[in-house]
């Protein structure tokens, strides 16, 4: 018997054949269409990838110029932290979210929108002013790279996870669904084909049945006539017929 694998408990009809070769072309199909979106989203995570590759290190050149910019302030000016909490009114920086769809997954970004005009005009206005506003922009472009590099990240960080989970559905349609109702397929195909050499066997039985049977009343048929017997069956025929139905009269008739 062939589909030996692993298989379904299906009684073997020809509908449970059409539905089951339906279910394993929808399979085959989503096979297709979900591998298709892994090598999507497997191309746009290694172009992710090497951005985060990037913003890091963007990052470091950044936060390493912010830290020599607050030194240099540091040194010019003293301590001024006490000067920017005054002077702060509202933020100079605003993250906004928007988001990305790439095949039917959604990727957070985030986007920095900074603020015209500034809290801190008259910090440094003693000493050190030009030391003040090169920090200050030095700062600016940390927040941004950092912004940025969080968008980076959290996109990474998602399609790693939907890569992952679209892997497993891949191989389990490729490994586990797909050969089960393939040897579904082969069990129902064998047992139809098994009924099908039995019901020719039978026919071919009862065929060769009615045959002999023919043969058996043709041979007693021509020994009768070659014996000049009347069979029973036509001396009661002649015995009992030859008369008038119109003359005899039934008296359940009224005409």
């Amino acid at each position: 018997m062939s589909g030996t694998g692993p298989r379904e408990s299906i009684f073997p009809t020809r509908m449970a054949l059409t539905n089951t070769k339906l279910r394993l072309k929808s399979a085959q199909t989503g096979h297709s269409l979900l591998a298709k979106k892994r090598d999507a989203l497997t191309t746009r995570f290694r172009a992710i990838l090497r951005k985060v590759d990037e913003a890091k290190r963007k990052m470091g050149r950044v936060m390493q110029l912010a830290s020599f910019s607050l030194a240099e302030v540091t040194y010019a000016t003293g301590d001024i932290s006490y000067l920017v909490q005054e002077q702060a009114k509202s933020a100079s920086f605003k993250v906004k979210a928007k988001q990305e769809n790439v095949s039917g997954v959604v990727l957070p970004a985030f986007e920095v929108d900074r603020a015209p005009g500034t809290d801190f005009n008259l910090t440094g206005l003693g000493r050190g002013g030009q030391q003040v506003l090169r920090a200050k922009e030095v700062y600016a472009k940390a927040v941004e790279t950092l912004v940025e590099l969080a968008s980076l990240q959290t996109a990474f960080m998602i399609l790693d996870e939907v890569i992952r989970a679209t892997n497993r559905r891949v191989n389990a349609i490729e490994h586990v669904v797909i050969p089960r109702l393939e040897n579904t397929i082969s069990y129902i195909t064998s047992e139809l084909d098994e009924m099908d050499r039995e019901e020719f066997f039978r026919l071919k039985k009862v065929q060769g049945k009615k045959k002999r049977d023919a043969e058996a009343a043709e041979a007693l048929k021509k020994a009768l006539e070659q014996a000049d017997i009347i069979p029973e069956s036509l001396s009661l025929e002649h015995a009992g017929g030859g008369g008038d139905l119109l003359s005899s009269k039934d008296e359940d008739v009224i005409f």
